[in-house]
């Protein structure tokens, strides 16, 4: 199951290659590493543009997404730490820019989870922190409620997160934006954890309706109804 985030898609900037999301949903990791390296030589290139860092912490963070669904965690910890460097330049020029801080959080978010353990602590409050002022800059954006949502779900309820609230999120993602595939994929994560099955497997129907090439909803929806 992929870690934090790890979520994006489908929502970011139109001129992003869409090669990116396809070999997102293909799982092919081969092509993000090229596209990883792609954008990141760009973002050296042009240092003082906050569109060119974004689109190279996005592309990290598809990798290091793709990543944790494979299991592979030293890399998805890399490109997540890759990108952090990349989105924190962002961030600091222009700090008004709800999408530069979700991602930012994102990647703080991924880090975390590869890592695990004590060290994810080191990462935990970036995440946090950063979604929160995504939400804060744009409360009507779904994607800053799927992010919200994918937090929520991986922090215990003693600390204030819990897959009540994730789902919550999660169907405050899908209200702003019904055909957003990845809130109903994460809704079904949520919802199989909380014992829901019958639902949880509807909502993966209902992602891989929206978005049939993504793998890992197919892998999850196989994994519910066979249960």
């Amino acid at each position: 199951m992929p870690s934090l985030i790890f979520v994006l898609l489908l929502f970011a900037d139109a001129s992003v290659s869409p090669d990116l999301w396809r070999a997102r949903d293909a799982q092919d990791r081969a092509t993000l590493v090229h596209l990883a390296m792609q954008s990141s030589s760009a973002a050296d290139t042009h240092a003082a543009d906050a569109d060119s860092l974004y689109k190279a912490a996005l592309a990290q963070s598809t990798l290091a997404e793709v990543a944790m669904e494979v299991r592979d965690k030293p890399q998805a910890k890399f490109a997540a730490e890759a990108g952090m460097k990349a989105a924190d330049k962002a961030v600091a020029l222009k700090s008004d820019h709800a999408e530069y801080h979700r991602i930012l959080g994102t990647l703080c978010g991924q880090a975390a989870a590869a890592v695990g353990g004590l060290g994810a602590l080191k990462y935990g409050r970036c995440a946090l922190d950063e979604v929160n002022k995504a939400l804060e800059l744009d409360p009507k954006s779904s994607v800053n409620y799927l992010s919200h949502g994918v937090g929520n779900y991986y922090l215990p309820q003693a600390l204030g997160g819990g897959v009540d609230l994730a789902i919550r999120d999660f169907e405050k993602a899908i209200t702003l934006d019904a055909k957003n595939a990845d809130a109903h994929l994460w809704l079904g994560v949520a919802l199989r954890k909380a014992n829901r099955n019958a639902e949880a497997q509807k909502a993966f129907e209902r992602s891989v309706q929206l978005n049939p090439a993504r793998v890992w909803a197919k892998q999850q929806l196989e994994k519910t109804a066979s249960r």
